[in-house]
């Protein structure tokens, strides 16, 4: 990120008075396809999507050095299973079936590679279909598991994903990741197209409210014939017509927070997906897990008065069932601040041989800094976070902000 960049980006966050942005006003026609990486910068992308919170495609020539797409497709533009069964063969991988519908998903299995290779041979030549119904390699954290030695042996992050937070905080902890490998037949349901060809259905942020069922669910499937029915989708009249996008072999899709979607297999396909959250989409983390904190006390609303630590039992909660609550994202915005934060008192001080490690410099960090601020203020005032217990937060939340807020005033000279 360079200075004029920045300007732009702590600009529109200004702009917005602490307001989550939705997709930049009216929702587009289309999705925006870019063609050349040569015409396409980071501040680019920044200003056109990443702060719009816009969707785009990305030509297959951004991923056209990428190691996967060499080795793990035939000629053919199929995937090639003799290499995936050489290289892979005995690893355990998730595999979700998409014939059966289990709480609003698909129930998962674990099972080697080589079965799953198996199994995927027999519904090609079944003509796409199987007994066992139509099965889909889903959320395989490949680099988690430590398959490769090196990353760029599968692909290269592009540096318009390159501010990974979410990642970059796992990895500080070495125990998960929210890098994946999908994989699966015709017919099943970040992202980037190894081999095959996807069709994508998007929704912006607020268009999902009219989708919802009468007792407020949202559908399995946005295709399904009872949506036309008024008793059970009332608000279904309201919904606009889905974004469509089909996404072709080597093609790479943003996916903005906030955007609902549903995905269809249109060839045998296998992706790469990367879930990621930085300084763009941090306000957007925040309030969705505001969100699920007032589902699930609303749930359990009937024990508020006669259960001890009542607000406690809701945070476990939340954290059985999204994978963090409050005191989990404390940690997580005090892991990148204290990293952006050093990096901010070693460029202040003139070493301009420090970076964030991420390739984007020094005025990235003072970008990182300020969001981390507003959030983190944010943070501190939730009626709920202040019922945390912080007594053994080193440092404690408020004496994190003051050093936040402290270096954005000291970043002004960057």
């Amino acid at each position: 990120m360079d200075r004029e960049t920045r300007t732009f980006a702590e600009r529109h966050y200004r702009d917005l008075g602490g307001r989550v942005p939705g997709c930049g006003g009216s929702a587009p026609s289309s999705v925006t396809f870019i063609q050349s990486p040569d015409a396409f910068s980071y501040a680019d992308f920044v200003k056109g999507f990443l702060l719009p919170n816009l969707p785009c495609v990305f030509s297959s020539a951004f991923t056209e050095s990428w190691g996967s797409r060499r080795r793990w497709v035939t000629s053919a533009g199929k995937p090639d299973f003799d290499y995936l069964l050489q290289k892979y063969g005995d690893v355990v991988v998730p595999v979700a079936n998409c014939g059966v519908r289990e709480y609003n998903s698909n129930p998962k299995e674990h099972m080697p590679f080589r079965d799953y290779i198996s199994y995927w041979k027999e519904y090609i030549q079944g003509g796409c279909s199987s007994p066992r119904g139509c099965l889909y390699l889903k959320d395989w954290h490949l680099c988690r598991d430590s398959l490769v030695d090196d990353l760029e042996d599968i692909f290269t992050l592009p540096v318009y994903f390159s501010s990974d937070w979410l990642n970059e905080f796992w990895d500080v902890l070495n125990v998960d990741d929210y890098r994946f490998v999908y994989a699966g037949p015709r017919g099943t349901c970040w992202s980037v197209n190894i081999c095959g060809r996807k069709k994508w259905l998007f929704f912006p942020p607020g268009q999902e409210e009219a989708l919802r069922d009468c007792h407020g669910n949202l559908p399995y499937d946005v295709t399904a014939p009872e949506l036309l029915d008024t008793r059970l989708y009332p608000r279904m009249q309201h919904s606009s017509l889905p974004l469509e996008v089909i996404q072709e072999a080597g093609e790479m899709i943003f996916v903005p927070s906030g955007w609902h979607h549903q995905v269809y297999n249109l060839d045998d396909t296998i992706s790469i997906n990367h879930n990621w959250v930085n300084g763009c989409n941090l306000a957007h983390m925040w309030r969705f897990l505001q969100q699920e904190l007032q589902a699930v006390q609303q749930e359990v609303r009937e024990w508020k008065d006669s259960m001890p630590d009542w607000h406690h039992h809701c945070q476990v909660i939340m954290k059985a069932c999204t994978g963090i609550n409050f005191e989990e994202f404390y940690h997580f915005l005090k892991v990148i601040a204290e990293k952006r934060l050093l990096v901010l008192r070693q460029g202040l001080k003139g070493d301009t041989g420090v970076s964030t490690g991420l390739g984007l410099g020094l005025q990235q960090a003072a970008f990182d800094v300020g969001r981390l601020a507003d959030v983190l203020a944010s943070v501190v005032a939730h009626p709920d976070f202040q019922r945390v217990d912080t007594s053994a937060f080193s440092p404690q939340p408020e004496e994190l902000l003051q050093q936040l807020e402290d270096s954005v005033a000291a970043a002004e000279a960057l």
